[in-house]
């Protein structure tokens, strides 16, 4: 348990705080070095921080083997049914918007290639997308953009949402305002109106992952806010690209081994920029200045945003060779934030890499990297291995270098005969029967449904 100072935990001092400010007068009550601002914003992150011990511990079901974070413990579709997206159709049956439309499915796909879209689609609760199942190239939805606000349990793999000039001016690629206990694994997001993946508002327990979070349209192009007073989790994730916000961070924040390339003058990592109190591990990750950068960092940070900070690189020559060195542990090179001496106990990753490690690690396996690696996500991963010589701020995908919008090869699905989801050749081999589709969803003893075993068996079960 995270220790305050005083030898208390979290946990007993939120408890102290709350007793005192439930007596008479409370503001003349409070620990003298505490005015009642101060006070209040202290109790906020306390009662979030007792919420976040509520979270289910590592010994619950992962989400998928692999599974980490706030969000590590998302049930995705596990008790419900299959849904077989058969076509590329903006709408329908069969379609991957009628397919998220409903709650409690595992969604999968028969088919790969562009999904292109005209309206958002929200995602309804308890689904699990399991973009790994799709054939060829794998999938792509292109057009106006994601909500999952809402979208408890939720399990979003492998898959890449990309939304472009044609989307809502002032709408995200992806947004969460508000829900609880996602989880995001080898996404790739690009082409934000707004912000290209964003989380601001009460949204508890989320964790990205193994993500590209890219290319944000101008005149915005915007990262994204990572915004909660409920913990979110960023691991081996690769920001590039965007102007701004590579993320920009408020609340109960856990960032570690991610990469961030070529942010513009609007900053790379904001440390709150907020008079609300911020509680956030940043450790082990890797910063790389490209064309486009002309600021550290580090920016917007105050006293209000308290950072336990560990060994993050800094390489800002441009000179095409990875050759940075760790930040100094002070305000000058944190931009001002309450800089802590003690990791905030949240769930961290299982491996944390050193930072020059998580490069190469999150070169190689970020984004959408089963069943294939497309071409726009293989030309960001190569504008960061030129070490600061390439890189492009866009207004417009098709004015970019990585342009190409679509997954390539559609494939053909494996033999499926009871169209359970699960193809006959794996059934056969693992004792289930390829003639009875009420198998895939009945509970193995590893506590997952068939299918969940099935389409995990596809990727890498560790980071």
């Amino acid at each position: 348990m995270r220790k305050l100072g005083v030898g208390l935990s979290v946990t007993t001092y939120f408890l102290y705080i709350l007793l005192l400010c439930c007596r008479p007068q409370s503001s003349s009550l409070l620990w003298p070095s505490l005015g009642l601002p101060e006070a209040m914003g202290l109790l906020k992150f306390l009662a979030a921080a007792s919420l976040a011990t509520l979270v289910p511990s590592a010994s619950a079901l992962l989400a998928f083997p692999g599974a980490e974070g706030f969000g590590r413990n998302a049930v995705g579709g596990r008790t419900g049914s299959v849904y077989h997206v058969t076509n590329l159709n903006d709408s329908g049956t069969g379609s991957f918007r009628d397919a998220v439309s409903k709650a409690n499915r595992i969604v999968v796909f028969d088919m790969g290639g562009t999904i292109k879209i005209t309206d958002r689609i929200a995602v309804s609760k308890n689904i699990y997308i399991a973009g790994q199942t799709a054939p060829g190239n794998g999938i792509t939805v292109y057009g106006n953009g994601m909500s999952f606000s809402n979208a408890n349990d939720a399990i979003v793999r492998y898959i890449r949402f990309r939304m472009g000039k044609g989307g809502d001016s002032g709408k995200d690629a992806i947004t969460i305002a508000e829900g609880s206990t996602m989880i995001f694994d080898h996404v790739s997001v690009a082409w934000g109106r707004d912000e290209t993946f964003s989380i601001n508002g009460a949204v508890h327990n989320v964790t990205v992952q193994n993500t590209i979070i890219g290319q944000g349209l101008e005149t915005h192009s915007c990262g994204g806010l990572m915004q909660s007073d409920y913990g979110i989790s960023l691991f081996r994730n690769l920001y590039i690209d965007n102007k701004t916000r590579n993320p920009k961070v408020k609340g109960m924040n856990d960032f570690q081994n991610n990469v961030i390339y070529n942010w513009g003058g609007g900053g790379a990592y904001i440390a709150g920029d907020s008079g609300g109190q911020s509680y956030a591990n940043i450790i082990n990750n890797y910063f790389i200045s490209g064309p486009n950068t002309s600021v550290s960092a580090f920016t917007r940070g105050n006293a209000n945003f308290h950072g336990y900070v560990s060994e993050n690189y800094y390489d800002s020559n441009k000179d095409g060779i990875l050759n940075g060195s760790p930040l100094c542990v002070q305000t000058s090179c944190y931009s001002d934030m309450d800089i802590q001496k003690t990791r905030f106990d949240y769930p961290g990753p299982e491996r944390l890499m050193a930072a020059p490690d998580a490069v190469t690690s999150v070169l190689k396996n970020v984004g959408t990297t089963f069943p294939a690696r497309d071409d726009v996500d293989k030309g960001l991963v190569a504008e960061v291995q030129s070490w600061g010589k390439k890189g492009e701020l866009i207004s417009d995908e098709n004015a970019s270098s990585q342009s190409d919008s679509g997954s390539g090869a559609s494939g053909a699905a494996l033999t499926d005969s009871d169209g359970d989801g699960i193809p006959d050749a794996w059934e056969d081999a693992h004792g289930l029967n390829s003639h009875d589709a009420s198998d895939a969803m009945k509970i193995s003893s590893s506590g997952y449904a068939n299918i969940e075993v099935y389409v995990n068996s596809l990727v890498p079960s560790t980071n």
